[in-house]
């Protein structure tokens, strides 16, 4: 920081058409190369990290990687399939749900004695208006 300041105030002389302090500068100059900077900056430090020998030594957990992506894609594919036919087969029961209480009505409807005597009418079927005669067997006490 205090290297910065010092910049910007030879800066600001030469723009003022001031000599610069030539012994400070100096001085300056053989301290700045002397010293590295201490910290890398973050992008600096990481793009050294992704260098060709690194990428080539980590190439199999980048196909780990990769493989692990598509069986994920593919698993979220399966899953959207799996629940449209769930789906699809709950419609289908709910239809034939319906159809079997509409069959169901009809049928019992049908059936009553009412409707089965309308229903033999046109064929030339009358109901008997003689109750059944009931027929009683004898039976003798066998020995």
């Amino acid at each position: 920081m205090k290297r910065l300041i010092e910049q910007n105030i030879a800066i600001k002389k030469c723009m003022n058409n001031q000599p610069p302090n030539t012994e400070a500068t100096i001085t300056k100059a053989a301290a700045v190369q002397d010293n590295p900077p201490a910290k890398k900056t973050t992008i600096r430090a990481f793009g050294e990290m992704l260098n060709y020998g690194w990428i080539l030594n980590n190439m199999g957990f980048f196909l780990f990687l990769s493989a692990m992506a598509i069986v994920y894609i593919g698993n979220g594919h399966m899953a959207d399939n799996r629940i449209r036919r769930i789906n699809e087969t709950g419609k289908k029961l709910k239809d034939l749900q319906y159809e079997y209480k509409t069959v169901k009505s009809e049928m019992m409807f049908k059936s009553r004695e009412s409707e089965m005597i309308r229903a033999a009418v046109p064929l030339g079927l009358q109901l008997d208006s003689t109750p059944p005669v009931h027929i009683k067997m004898l039976t003798t006490p066998q020995q």
